[in-house]
């Protein structure tokens, strides 16, 4: 049977990330080695750690949950050609939008307070990507410029917010929600993921999953980003508002990011502190990077990292933390790399065939 010209390139690019992957663990060996550890116990001890205990695999996708939303995030922006690099501050303004509503309005019954704090993260999110996407479409400004200085806002405000206003006495986190904006662990019902805080966010995160997929390649304003993505000039020629349909990608994209704080804030800690986030924002670029702007592939990418991330821990007693950090970077590099190539494989196979 003849397979069709798309299905061999979705072939050709999970054949080469995988490669890509191996490769870059393959050269993550000879960094073990240089601190006198034999890689194959590294593997192993982090292989067993994560897919083999049943609680590795909880944590797993608990650290991949919220790299999966700024994933996404990221990757719509991309697709749009916007390069939106505030994820990590989007996450922080809708992670206090999201626990303020959960303390400030603690009489509302469940049916209520779950969908109203979701909702308070989404628009935080897009409340802090307004100012760069206004300022993209009115005036111009580089949105990776913008959004890198509304990071530190972000971060500098809530601090203050928490510090003099919000926060909880003796401790530096705002009180609690109120139980009804709790949302389920996982452990509830997997009795094997007993002490993990995965919980049911990554439920959530699933599903916006084939909501972008529906949204980019079911729906006429999917067309349009594509589009503006791929020649903005011939968008624009064929009667598509450049700057209606930027300004709502990038208001999108910092929502989802903004929702990416619902991990921690509704289903795990239930409060607001400094630096809950722990760079998932930035992550996140790596993550829509690894996944080729594919919901699917973004899946795959936070799982990679959210399991490596949670590798620090199974593996520090043989090798050190940085480690783990050095092979991240290598999967980043190297199938970055290899989407370069392949680009230029599908550009040279179309001139071929022209």
């Amino acid at each position: 049977m003849k397979l069709s010209k798309t299905f061999k390139i979705f072939l050709i690019n999970i054949g080469v990330t995988l490669a890509a992957i191996l490769a870059s663990f393959i050269v993550g060996a000879f960094f073990i080695l240089l601190v006198d550890v034999n890689p194959i116990t590294v593997y192993w001890k982090l292989f067993e750690g994560i897919a083999l205990n049943p609680y590795g695999l909880a944590q797993t996708l608990f650290k991949a949950t919220p790299l999966i939303m700024t994933g996404l995030g990221i990757a719509l922006g991309f697709k749009a050609n916007i390069f939106n690099i505030g994820a990590e501050g989007q996450m922080v303004v809708g992670g206090f939008a999201c626990a303020w509503l959960g303390f400030t309005f603690a009489g509302l019954p469940a049916f209520l307070m779950v969908p109203l704090c979701i909702l308070g993260a989404f628009l935080g999110g897009v409340l802090w990507a307004a100012v760069p996407a206004i300022l993209k479409v009115k005036t111009g400004a580089h949105e990776v410029i913008t959004t890198i200085m509304m990071n530190f806002i972000a971060l500098a405000l809530t601090n203050y917010l928490v510090t003099y206003f919000f926060h909880l006495p003796e401790t530096v986190h705002t009180q609690l929600t109120s139980q009804t904006a709790f949302l389920p662990r996982l452990d509830q019902y997997i009795s094997a993921f007993k002490g993990s805080p995965a919980n049911v966010t990554l439920f959530l995160a699933v599903a916006l999953c084939v909501a972008f997929w529906w949204l980019i390649w079911k729906t006429p304003y999917g067309y349009e980003i594509r589009a503006i993505g791929l020649n903005p000039s011939a968008a624009e020629t064929g009667g598509i508002h450049i700057k209606r349909t930027v300004l709502m990608t990038f208001l999108i994209s910092g929502g989802l990011s903004g929702l990416a704080a619902t991990n921690f804030i509704m289903g795990y800690k239930h409060y607001f502190e400094e630096g809950f986030s722990q760079g998932v924002g930035f992550m996140g670029i790596a993550v829509a990077l690894v996944g080729q702007n594919n919901p699917f592939g973004i899946i795959f990418a936070a799982l990679l990292f959210g399991a490596l991330s949670h590798g620090t821990l199974v593996i520090n007693a043989l090798v050190p933390k940085d480690i783990i950090q050095i092979l991240q970077a290598l999967v980043i590099l190297f199938v970055i790399s290899a989407n370069l190539l392949i680009k230029k494989y599908i550009a040279r196979l179309n001139e071929d065939r022209s």
